[in-house]
């Protein structure tokens, strides 16, 4: 995908229910847009032609949103939750080693089982594997940037990865978007895809990228942004990072195509 589409923060979906009980289903919810950014961002400049112009309008959801898909561990492959090796050719990729872990919680912070998360990513060199990817820095032939895995039994997830690179953006002269790994989160139906972003603590990209900064809510932006987890990670080897999915309510994690709300 190009970058001025990869990371917008625009489009719509409603709340994520995982192995939802069937008297939970049925209606998608609407969420709060107060803590979401506006459609209209000028400081973002692909918004001024992709915001929307007339008024939302509230359909009813059709069968198709509503139902399916039903994923389980039998259709992963062994490394699919491993972007370290499942792409590697010749060898390993080239930069830092690390695993991202965390939850799929609910808004009570009950764990969320079954989820199917995907997962993608630029190299160490800030580039995507993706022929509209034009950024000089090189193509790392033993890796792909993607994976994907469930949520077990309790909401948990893990898989490994290189940290991504920063990369320029033309959005202007010297825009560049912080490291970040791209999510999609899968719930009971079609219409419960959720897409976010996760960043990395400590970078110093964060407080100056115009997407980041179309969040008028600085604790949604502080809850995109992976702390730095020294417990979980392997000596000598592989750092780790946590990063914990809420789906609704007063911590929820902002999600980028659900604009009318969380």
């Amino acid at each position: 995908m190009d970058r001025q589409s990869e990371a917008s923060l625009r489009g719509v979906t409603p709340t994520l229910l995982s192995n939802a009980p069937n008297e939970w289903k049925g209606e998608l919810f609407h969420r709060d847009r107060s803590i979401h950014p506006p459609g209209y961002t000028p400081g973002y400049k692909t918004s001024v032609t992709r915001s929307p112009t007339k008024a939302l309008l509230s359909l009813q959801n059709s069968l198709s949103e509503v139902t399916g898909p039903i994923f389980n561990h039998n259709e992963l492959g062994p490394l699919d939750n491993d972007l370290i090796r499942n792409y590697a050719k010749t060898g390993d990729p080239i930069g830092q080693r690390i695993i991202v872990h965390g939850r799929v919680l609910d808004e009570s912070g009950r764990g969320v089982p079954n989820t199917l998360l995907e997962f993608w990513q630029a190299n160490a060199g800030g580039r995507y594997r993706h022929k509209n990817d034009t950024y000089t820095a090189p193509i790392d032939p033993n890796f792909g940037g993607c994976g994907r895995t469930l949520t077990d039994e309790n909401g948990f997830y893990h898989f490994r990865t290189i940290k991504p690179g920063p990369y320029p953006w033309r959005n202007y002269a010297n825009d560049w978007r912080p490291a970040h790994i791209h999510f999609s989160l899968f719930g009971a139906s079609f219409g419960q895809r959720l897409i976010t972003q996760m960043y990395f603590e400590g970078d110093p990209l964060i407080a100056t990228c115009p997407i980041v900064a179309t969040i008028p809510d600085k604790d949604a932006i502080d809850r995109l942004i992976a702390a730095y987890d020294a417990r979980a990670t392997v000596p000598i080897d592989t750092r780790a990072y946590k990063f914990d999915f809420v789906l609704r309510g007063r911590r929820s994690t902002l999600f980028e195509n659900k604009l009318e709300g969380n």
